[in-house]
C-alpha cells in the first residue's frame, strides 16, 4: 500500500513538473482590434453600409405595409380576381423584402462579404504578431479571452493527432 501511495504522488509531482514547464500567454483580441485605427476604420464603414442597406429594407417594409393596409380596407370591395391579384402583389413583395434580407444580412451575404474585405486583413496582421511573439517568447499556448477561451496559437510539436491516428489503427 505505501509502496502505490509513493507511486502516486511521484506520478503527480512528474505530472506537475510537466504542467509547469508549458508556457502560455492570454490575450485579448477586441481589445487590440479596437487600439487599431484600420480596424476602426473599418468597422465604421461596416456599420454605415449595414445602416444604409436597413433603411432599404425597412423602407421596403414599410411600403409593403402601406400595400397591405390599403388591400385590408378595400379587400370586401374587391372582385375574387382582384383581391387574388392583390395578394400576389403582397406575397411577392413580402418575398422580396425576405431575399433582400438574405442577400444583405444573410450567411455569406454582402455585409459578411464586406467584413471579410475590410476586417479580416487587419485580423491576420493581429494573428500575426501573435505567432512572432509566440514564438520569440516560446510560449507553447496563447488564449484569446475576448470571446470565451479560445486557441490562438498552440505549439505544433504538442499537436498529438497524429499519435491518435496511430492509435486508432489509421494510417495517412
Amino acid at each position: 500500500m505505501k509502496k502505490l501511495f509513493f507511486v502516486a504522488v511521484i506520478w503527480m509531482a512528474l505530472a506537475h513538473t510537466a504542467v509547469a514547464q508549458q508556457r502560455y500567454a492570454i490575450i485579448d483580441t477586441r481589445y487590440i482590434l479596437e487600439k487599431i485605427p484600420e480596424y476602426k476604420d473599418a468597422d465604421k464603414k461596416l456599420k454605415q453600409i449595414g445602416d444604409q442597406w436597413q433603411k432599404e429594407i425597412d423602407d421596403k417594409q414599410a411600403q409593403l405595409d402601406k400595400m397591405y393596409k390599403s388591400y385590408e380596407a378595400e379587400q370586401f370591395m374587391l372582385s375574387d380576381a382582384l383581391k387574388k391579384k392583390r395578394e400576389d402583389e403582397l406575397f411577392v413583395m413580402e418575398k422580396e423584402i425576405r431575399d433582400l434580407q438574405k442577400k444583405r444580412f444573410g450567411f455569406e451575404g454582402d455585409l459578411f462579404k464586406e467584413r471579410q474585405r475590410l476586417v479580416k486583413p487587419v485580423q491576420d496582421k493581429v494573428y500575426t504578431a501573435v505567432q512572432k511573439m509566440a514564438i520569440a517568447k516560446a510560449y507553447d499556448f496563447v488564449l484569446d479571452k475576448s470571446e470565451g477561451i479560445t486557441v490562438i496559437f498552440a505549439d505544433p510539436k504538442l499537436d498529438k493527432s497524429e499519435d491518435v491516428l496511430r492509435e486508432l489503427g489509421i494510417k495517412n
